[in-house]
């Protein structure tokens, strides 16, 4: 089964607004499982699962069980994602639509991704629904209210005169913070058929102000190279690297408890892996070799906590390690990269 993942632009965005709120930020990337993950690089990815257990995190540590709602509506999607940038710079709210269905997968992929639209319309008598076809919407409601709120908050802010939605639907039963969904400010129904939000046609329609076509083709010419990177991510190779990305640090990684994750046997592993020519011990090695280099030209970390973050416990076996990947020492290979951006 493929192995659903999230842009760590999105993930970034919770940490900082959960740092805004109260929490600490160390604490929260460490219990998320963050740790050794570039949240500065906005287009990596990391797993669905690792997400959401941010967000359970971050709702323990801020107290604040509608934290996903209030994220959505105090943050901005440009500053996410290119998804954001290119939803901001078409020519109407349908085209708008359009491109989200498109590359929405950027954000946070979802099942229905890969066989229809995350988001169709309906139209009927009192205005165009618009419904989320995510499959089991249930099982993590934040997607689906978080998805929800950010149509509204966007729409608020470019017209903050026009109420965007008529009516809401919702599948769940009233979460306990049920009140704080007064900010999508239209009535909201739960325990619905769907989950769907109503809103006026003629905002298919409506133009946004601030529509330029060069920018627009930037930005997809970005988002089509960002999507053509994803789906390359379909070997095994990179779904195990994806998965042991967050726990990279831990050093101790067993291999039983890879294949179990993948939902296979060590043997089919192994034999998977070697289809593909590479080994496990390969693989390890490999992506550990890849994040150490990154740690070291991006000297954002010592050697020593070099060494902690690609999982191993004592510096001097880290040094022997990085010399037979790369030929060098990390402080040599730290101090040809410094030079070579000088």
């Amino acid at each position: 089964m493929k192995q659903l993942t999230v842009a760590t632009g999105l993930a970034r965005t919770y940490v900082d607004y959960a740092h805004k709120q109260g929490a600490d930020r160390a604490a929260l990337v460490a219990e998320a499982g963050l740790v050794g993950v570039d949240l500065d690089d906005q287009d990596r990815r990391i797993p669905l699962e690792t997400y959401k257990n941010l967000i359970r995190t971050a709702q323990r540590m801020t107290g604040d069980p509608a934290f996903v709602l209030h994220h959505a509506m105090d943050t901005e999607i440009e500053e996410i994602s290119v998804v954001g940038l290119i939803v901001h710079s078409c020519r109407t709210m349908g085209e708008s639509l359009m491109q989200l269905n498109r590359y929405g997968k950027l954000m946070v992929e979802v099942d229905v991704m890969d066989g229809g639209e995350r988001f169709s319309t309906e139209f009927a008598p009192e205005g165009v629904w618009i419904i989320d076809n995510r499959p089991d919407p249930n099982s993590y409601i934040e997607l689906t209210e978080g998805s929800f709120a950010r149509f509204v908050s966007e729409f608020t802010r470019e017209f903050p005169d026009k109420p965007f939605a008529k009516a809401m639907e919702f599948t769940y039963a009233p979460p306990s913070y049920a009140e704080e969904y007064a900010l999508m400010r239209c009535p909201v129904t739960f325990n619905a058929a769907r989950n769907a939000m109503l809103i006026d046609a003629a905002w298919l329609g409506q133009e946004f102000d601030e529509h330029i076509g060069y920018v627009f083709g930037l930005f997809t010419e970005r988002a089509d190279a960002l999507m053509a990177e994803l789906e390359r991510r379909t070997t095994l190779r990179a779904k195990i690297e994806a998965a042991l990305m967050p726990v990279l640090h831990k050093g101790d990684i067993s291999v039983e408890a890879v294949a179990s994750d993948m939902g296979m046997s060590r043997q089919t592993l192994y034999r998977r892996l070697r289809d593909e020519g590479v080994t496990f011990a390969e693989l390890l090695d490999g992506l550990r070799c890849r994040m150490a280099s990154d740690y070291l030209t991006a000297r954002k970390v010592s050697i020593n906590e070099t060494a902690y973050l690609v999982g191993f416990s004592e510096a001097s076996s880290f040094v022997r390690a990085f010399k037979r990947w790369t030929g060098q020492t990390p402080a040599d290979y730290r101090k040809g990269a410094t030079l070579g951006h000088s």
